[in-house]
């Protein structure tokens, strides 16, 4: 019986002391701060992606149109 209380008593005292290290540990890599930087910069990719698509219709569009008038 008192090998079942140390026992007891000293899991006990173990769980007690690992409990602020537990409460401390990190939950990873994906934090608030990375996160909202990663958001930016896929944001800032799609809009350059967009302006890119943007300007190869725009200049196709526009050597259609001097090809439309050269052929008149």
């Amino acid at each position: 019986m008192k090998r079942i209380t140390t026992l007891v008593f000293a899991t006990l005292i173990a769980l007690t002391l690992s409990m602020p290290a537990w409460a401390q540990s990190t939950t990873g890599t994906n934090n608030q701060t990375n996160t909202t930087a990663k958001k930016e910069a896929n944001k800032e990719k799609k809009d350059a992606n967009k302006a890119k698509k943007q300007a190869a219709k725009s200049k196709k569009k526009a050597d259609k149109e001097a090809k439309k008038t050269s052929t008149k």
